[in-house]
């Protein structure tokens, strides 16, 4: 399959689709971008950006990865994650915080982890990478905040720049670069664009976001030397396992592109 044969393929797949959609997707030699810089509600998308400020201040030394943060009750919030049924006193490490936002996309977690950064100095670092349509108005599950029109918005290209970061630039180290490849590649919600990969020839490191009416997911995906950045957001939907399906297809598609010769 080739790059051409492939866009046309995910084009169909999104006709298909009922709801508005947004895709991007970095090749080697070739990119797709369908409505990319269209701003969507983040949902845990957000939490890429959040991993990569928290990475930067642990090499700036503002933050030690190995502190030890409590986890109050007032701070246990509902949504995903695993922390918010726990017994009532645990600590945890700045990194295993970090790792659990990502991993279980744990809302406490990170809740936690942008208190403990700031939500200003997030914000300031999507401006340093020139994200367009990324920004942190509230911490996740407040949702008074987002009824009163504060929420965290992002689109498919800068999501798809903050995969390239957190891969390839040298504004992190190359331990920090391993680190933050080794929590997205834990990642336990494979339900969309891993779902239907080749995962004995394709390695994948990815991050979902969903709300209600919401379903993303980005991934870095590799098959031997060829590496491809993908997100694909999706909104304005009334069934979000139909948004499921759809991811997952384009999933398959890209999949079939870096494993088979044209």
């Amino acid at each position: 399959m080739n790059e051409k044969l492939l866009e046309e393929k995910i084009l169909d797949a999104i006709d298909k689709c009922i709801g508005r959609i947004s895709v991007a997707i970095d090749l080697p030699s070739h990119s797709i971008q369908i409505n990319s810089d269209t701003p969507y509600s983040a949902a845990s998308l957000i939490k890429v950006p959040i991993l990569l400020e928290g990475f930067r201040q642990s090499e700036q030394g503002k933050v030690d990865l190995d502190e030890t943060l409590m986890v109050p009750n007032e701070y246990r919030v509902g949504g995903a994650g695993v922390l918010s049924k726990l017994s009532q006193k645990i600590f945890l490490t700045v990194e295993d915080l970090l790792t659990l936002m990502i991993i279980v996309s744990d809302n406490t977690a990170t809740n936690l982890i942008i208190d403990r950064i700031g939500s200003e100095a997030i914000n300031n670092l999507c401006n340093s990478l020139a994200l367009k349509q990324t920004y942190l108005s509230r911490k996740m599950m407040d949702f008074h905040a987002k009824e009163q029109g504060n929420d965290n918005i992002t689109s498919a290209s800068d999501i798809i720049t903050c995969l390239r970061i957190l891969d390839q630039s040298p504004l992190f180290s190359q331990q920090s670069r391993e680190k933050m490849l080794y929590i997205l590649h834990h990642q336990q919600f494979d339900t969309k664009l891993p779902a239907r990969m080749d995962k004995e020839k394709i390695y994948i490191a990815n991050k979902t976001g969903e709300l209600p009416g919401v379903e993303h997911d980005c991934a870095i995906v590799r098959c031997e030397e060829k590496t491809a950045y993908i997100a694909v957001l999706i909104d304005e939907i009334d069934d979000n396992e139909y948004a499921r399906d759809t991811i997952a297809e384009i999933g398959k598609l890209l999949n079939d592109y870096l494993t088979k010769a044209d």
